[in-house]
């Protein structure tokens, strides 16, 4: 999805663009996410600047291409069990609207107004109006259909094998194992949670991880989830830097009938295997929140690898030691609801232009060297 709006921004602001995928469209990262677009999660910051840069682009590009992203502007409800649960909701949403998020508070009388199938007893709740959820496969297949109708070129199943570098260690072109080598005056890094193994080609240093995460899918149901609920220590899953387990409800309907049930983290490096116990755990804090999915099938599961970076915000911008090396990636679980925002500024730099925000804190040479063990 990143790489799909990086294509998009940069093709339209007039630069000759080629993509080179390994896999084919969304068949990583982007194809196992739910298509957050959150500001609700996001603490007063950089990030939360770059959210609502992207919120106002995904308007803009719902609205230019109509129909086509299944754009859902819902809305998110962050709820607590417990009033010190509430009591930090209402801290986190004091500091998020001094920096333009809308952000209301339901109290618990009036949460089944919102949401009319929550369990009872709940201690109340902060309700986002600019909170919104996309197809993400189905986006980055758009946008990346808009860019070549703009001139992107598009290399799927080919594999970047090397950088070119001039004698001074600025990047000329990509070699691939398909396409020969692409010369080029920059390369953009938005190979997401691979994008550790395409710094590496340039010889710089990223510590991007992956961090896996499984959806549960249900059979088709009834409207039954008006908007993405989730529970108030869902934020601070995300923000934790733990390699261990943690999960918290997310629950959200889809127009086409399944509910979508997550949301799990864990530090277990590239490991596809089954995990039944997060399976379980996940569905039983569904339906600690949403009673009404007791009795409901669970039709699939899948599973994803956000790319994770240490201080939890992505690398994005020039990486001073590769001049013509550009990152886009490390974004964890925002990578959806960033990208546009991303493509953009990183569209911005390409073309010479100011950027609309301040990219300092997104520094890809931010994080100190790893040490070397001596054997």
């Amino acid at each position: 999805m990143v790489g799909a709006a990086c294509a998009y921004y940069a093709s339209a602001a007039g630069l000759s663009v080629a993509v080179v995928d390994r896999g084919h469209v969304a068949g990583g990262t982007t194809g196992a996410g739910e298509g957050n677009l959150l500001v609700s999660d996001k603490q007063p910051g950089p990030e939360l600047e770059l959210a609502l840069l992207s919120t106002r682009l995904w308007r803009d590009l719902a609205a230019g291409l109509p129909g086509l992203l299944e754009y859902e502007p819902k809305g998110g409800l962050v709820v607590a069990s417990a009033p010190e649960g509430m009591r930090a909701l209402r801290t986190l949403a004091a500091e998020q609207a001094r920096h333009a998020v809308d952000v209301e508070e339901v109290p618990p009388e009036r949460l089944h107004e919102a949401e009319a199938h929550l369990a009872d007893g709940l201690a109340g709740g902060m309700l986002y109006s600019q909170d919104a959820q996309v197809q993400p496969a189905l986006a980055a297949a758009q946008l990346l259909r808009a860019a070549r109708r703009t001139g992107t070129e598009l290399f799927p199943g080919t594999e970047a094998t090397g950088m070119v570098l001039g004698p001074d260690g600025t990047v000329r072109g990509l070699r691939t194992d398909r396409a020969g080598v692409l010369g080029c005056r920059a390369v953009v890094n938005a190979a997401g949670t691979w994008g550790g193994r395409i710094a590496e080609l340039a010889g710089v240093e990223l510590p991007v991880l992956p961090r896996r995460g499984f959806i549960l899918v249900t059979e088709p149901l009834p409207p039954l989830v008006r908007h993405k609920v989730y529970a108030a220590d869902y934020v601070a899953d995300v923000s934790s830097g733990s390699a261990d387990l943690q999960s918290s409800a997310v629950v959200e309907g889809t127009s086409a009938g399944p509910v979508l049930v997550g949301a799990s983290r864990e530090r277990v490096g590239f490991d596809r295997g089954p995990a039944p116990q997060v399976l379980r755990r996940l569905a039983a804090q569904a339906v600690a929140l949403f009673p009404v999915l007791a009795g409901v099938q669970v039709v699939r599961a899948y599973r994803g690898f956000r790319p994770y970076l240490p201080d939890h915000l992505p690398a994005i911008g020039p990486d001073p030691r590769a001049p013509g090396l550009f990152h886009a990636c490390g974004h964890e679980g925002a990578g959806i609801g960033l990208a546009p925002a991303t493509g953009l500024l990183l569209a911005q730099l390409l073309s010479g232009k100011p950027t609309e925000m301040d990219l300092s804190a997104f520094r890809p040479d931010r994080f100190p060297p790893r040490t070397q063990e001596v054997s």
